[in-house]
């Protein structure tokens, strides 16, 4: 009776050493598809954000294994609906949970939809080198080979691994991981949509084995110009998109609306139509700052190629897309309105 007594209090022991052991994930929950639910196994139509974080959590049990695991429900909207208010919120909420160091790795719930502006959001203000993991889902949860539970088992995978730490914020997504600033979706559908055709993925985890094979370079999180602890809010920056026998209305509605910045989404190289250029220079005449970028999907938009940059006063956005490039022009908005001082952010970062 004794030695059964003294082998279950050793086994107790055992446990709760392992489980002190363990590193502290925080799921943060924010909506979309993989906290959605639709009307059966074969049905495409859904509404997004109605699981809450603790189902989502319960639905992969063997995240517990791994991790001690707490949720917190941020919002519980479509990313389609994502706005500046839950961004600077979200972004506090890691922050804090970082720096204090109460986690020792964030892994975020959202909708694919503006998933990668908010992970470059994110990649830019917080303040930790510890591990920030997105993920979401193409098919929602009650879908028939739901794609959520094994994105979330492998998001918590990597933000127990030390190799990512000081990688930035990730987009895990379909077995691969992605550095923020580089993902984008590319397929409306498709559970593959997420890639960086700039560079590529950085990374796989397949069913929690976490391999790296390439670092992201430009400034983010610590070496970030931008603190979460500095910005209450952003200004109005808008996207302008080019095409054919364009005009200049919305160039026009969005200086009259007092916008800060604009990103014009050329054609090409960043070209857009005669009035659209003759109203995005009379908008930098006023002080609007003017990013070229090109609505193509990949590639750099050149400084002074078929446009005059330095005669018109725009600068270009590298090659960051034009969802991208909003996000850092209003984070450079919040600090200068130099026009020589944004380009060098977007040569940086």
């Amino acid at each position: 009776m004794k030695f059964g007594l003294k082998k279950v209090v050793f086994v107790m022991l055992l446990s709760a050493i392992a489980s002190f052991a363990k590193p502290t994930v925080y799921i943060l929950a924010t909506g979309g598809t993989i906290a959605g639910s639709g009307s059966g196994a074969l049905d495409s139509s859904y509404t997004s954000g109605t699981v809450t974080v603790d189902k989502l959590i319960s639905a992969v049990p063997e995240i517990n294994k791994i991790a001690t695991i707490k949720g917190e429900q941020i919002s519980n909207i479509g990313s389609q609906e994502m706005n500046n208010e839950v961004w600077l919120k979200l972004a506090s909420r890691v922050n804090e949970l970082l720096v204090n160091g109460n986690a020792d790795g964030i892994v975020i719930t959202h909708g694919t939809d503006t998933m990668e502006e908010t992970a470059y959001f994110l990649n830019l203000v917080v303040k930790s080198d510890k591990p920030i993991v997105m993920v979401g889902a193409m098919r929602n949860s009650s879908s028939l080979s739901a794609d959520g539970p094994l994105n979330l088992f492998n998001a918590v995978n990597v933000a127990i691994d030390k190799n990512s730490i000081g990688k930035g914020v990730v987009v895990v997504m379909n077995d691969e991981i992605h550095a923020a600033r580089e993902v984008t979706k590319t397929n409306t559908t498709s559970v593959s949509t997420f890639k960086s055709p700039n560079s590529g993925k950085i990374g796989t985890v397949f069913y929690g084995k976490v391999k790296y094979y390439m670092n992201p370079i430009r400034k983010h999180t610590l070496n970030s110009d931008f603190d979460i602890a500095n910005i209450k809010e952003l200004p109005r920056v808008d996207i302008i998109y080019s095409h054919t026998n364009d005009n200049a209305d919305f160039v026009n509605t969005a200086l009259k609306n007092n916008a800060k910045g604009i990103i014009s989404s050329g054609m090409g190289n960043g070209n857009p139509y005669p009035s659209v250029l003759n109203a995005l220079f009379d908008g930098v005449k006023n002080g609007v700052i003017v990013v070229r970028d090109s609505r193509v999907g990949s590639g750099e938009t050149t400084l002074n190629g078929e446009v005059d940059d330095d005669k018109y006063g725009f600068i270009t956005s590298d090659n960051l897309n034009a969802q991208k490039a909003r996000v850092l022009l209003m984070l450079a908005l919040t600090k200068t309105n130099d026009k020589d001082k944004i380009a060098k952010i977007f040569e940086t970062h």
